[in-house]
């Protein structure tokens, strides 16, 4: 009785995922497909936009991520670049972009006021006040764009019920192991979630590789001042904006993002790191997603059934997901090359998926930090705490071009 009870458990666990393969390639091709029917973009809607890009290091590829928000297809905007630390490797590379686009309004901006735990709220805080125009469009600095980006972020906000805008995105790598691993990830399964979301009931959340909204929208949750001490400013801002009654909306076109060359152990670091944050933010969700584990499931099924029927189901309906999003969707050319990696990162995300129900620790910017709830909570009173107990550092700009 116990076994046959088991039996039937793990076949019913296993068709699950099955079925959300099928609603989630639905969701994209759908999606994708009203998407390259609409209609073109009304070229007379082009509110002055602010560019912000809080920036910590130099990611692979930096000057060409940067110097591609230099050229877009848009009358007026502003990019302001916002480092913590004036020794930051990053203000030569935003200087040699001064010089190369002089008639480009670029603006430098060093040091923010200490007002929470995390130093990119901090920094997102100062940037929102410095800010010259309404509408915020918010990006990281290993994202590269095409010339109709702000167009696309724009376009959205014509509809007064839409409070923020986000994007997917394709991936660039140089072809190592770790780092192809990773970029098959989003593309080819956390899009699909996104994209489902997003054709039931909404998306609640935004993505942080591009995050716009208004100064106006953002005033009324209380600013990223509100948020200085949680760690994940995209979920928590697209959150408050969708409770507020307002929509997500979803960009016509991806963005780029350009991927580091990592060694493996370093990429398992960052995915236990968003596990464990995704699991303080949503628990109920974060053990939710073992129904979405197609591969263990298909395995378990596997040795129940004495057949690779589940399996054979699994590798097909969980390609087919991968290829419609990731492939004929984005246009990601990581995925369309990699796909046979899609498997393999579905293991990996069930082990971290394991692993990010023990600890409650994190390493970010080489601090340490206890995770609790949204909230970032120093591990010990270095770095950040040691700042408080000084007083924050007086913010300055280094530079403005205008």
């Amino acid at each position: 009785m116990i076994l046959h009870f088991l039996r039937s458990f793990i076949l019913f666990m296993a068709f699950a995922p099955l079925v959300y393969y099928v609603i989630a390639t639905y969701c994209g091709w759908s999606y994708f497909h009203e998407s390259r029917r609409s209609v073109r973009l009304d070229s007379k809607f082009t509110p002055p936009i602010s560019i912000l890009k809080p920036v910590c290091g130099l990611d692979r590829e930096a000057y060409e991520n940067f110097a591609s928000f230099c050229s877009l297809d848009y009358p007026e905007y502003e990019i302001l670049f916002g480092v913590t630390d004036e020794n930051d490797p990053a203000i030569p590379v935003v200087e040699e972009l001064r010089e190369a686009f002089p008639r480009r309004a670029i603006r430098l901006l060093v040091g923010a006021p200490l007002l929470g735990t995390s130093p990119k709220m901090n920094l997102l805080c100062r940037l929102v006040r410095e800010a010259k125009y309404g509408l915020l469009v918010i990006n990281d600095s290993d994202v590269r764009v095409d010339t109709d980006y702000l167009r696309n972020a724009a376009a959205p906000f014509q509809d007064p019920k839409v409070g923020a805008v986000t994007a997917l995105f394709r991936s660039i790598t140089e072809g190592d192991f770790a780092s192809d691993l990773d970029a098959v990830g989003v593309p080819s399964d956390s899009s699909a979630s996104a994209l489902v979301a997003e054709r039931f009931g909404g998306m609640d959340f935004a993505l942080g590789w591009t995050m716009a909204t208004t100064k106006q929208r953002l005033a009324e949750i209380g600013g990223f001042e509100a948020m200085a001490n949680h760690h994940s400013d995209d979920f928590t801002l697209g959150n408050e904006i969708a409770r507020n009654g307002y929509r997500i909306a979803l960009m016509r076109k991806p963005i780029w993002m350009v991927f580091p060359k990592e060694r493996l152990s370093q990429f398992l670091r960052h995915e236990l790191r968003w596990s464990i944050m995704l699991r303080n933010i949503r628990p109920v969700g974060y053990l939710g997603l073992v129904m979405t584990f197609g591969l263990p499931w298909a395995v378990l099924a596997a040795v129940a059934t004495h057949s690779f029927a589940y399996l054979l189901a699994y590798l097909i309906l969980r390609l087919a997901m991968a290829w419609t999003i990731g492939v004929w969707g984005l246009g990601d050319l990581v995925v369309r090359r990699k796909i046979w990696l899609v498997p393999m990162r579905d293991a990996v995300n069930f082990f971290v998926w394991v692993a990010g129900f023990f600890p409650s620790k994190v390493q970010w910017r080489g601090k340490e930090y206890r995770v609790k709830g949204s909230y970032l909570i120093p591990s010990t009173p270095d770095g950040v705490a040691d700042t408080a107990l000084r007083g924050a550092a007086p913010a300055t700009v280094l530079s403005a071009r205008r």
